[in-house]
């Protein structure tokens, strides 16, 4: 069963003021100390990032946190694709471990160190993402 989302005065506040700027609706905000990260419906992420990124500009602007945007799919594989954009995804193989679902993604090579943060913080959170909107405990990235 997915996480129960929890949003805070904060990402309420978050979310009022990315639906202001984006004209769009999220469906969830996570808030970390460097960064945002904003679900929107299926095929709304282009309208929320703006042209040339205007939009994903401005709310860093604002508030001093880099901006990211995923798209939401109720298909459990193309979510973690949506969370893993940036990082160039090719693959995600969804397996039973035992009792928990694990995710595995392949990412450009090139980008694995940044899909994987410091010390794991970039993936850490995409496996909250992913296990706030689907039943996924367990993430990694090859």
């Amino acid at each position: 069963m997915p996480a129960d989302i929890v949003l805070t005065e904060d990402t309420l506040r978050y979310i009022s003021l990315f639906e202001t700027v984006t004209k769009t609706s999220a469906i969830d905000c996570m808030d970390t100390e460097d960064k945002l990260v904003f679900i929107v419906e299926k095929g709304k992420a282009n309208i929320a990032v703006g042209k040339k990124g205007e939009h994903v500009i401005k709310l860093k602007e604002l508030t001093g946190k880099n901006i990211q945007v995923v798209e939401y799919s109720e298909d459990q594989e193309q979510f973690v694709m949506n969370v893993f954009h940036i990082y160039g995804p090719q693959k995600v193989v969804i397996e039973q471990r035992g009792n928990i679902t694990h995710a595995t993604v392949t990412v450009d090579p090139k980008l694995k160190g940044r899909a994987i943060g410091k010390a794991g913080k970039n993936l850490r959170l995409a496996r909250d993402i992913v296990n706030r909107h689907h039943d996924i405990q367990s993430l990694s990235v090859e």
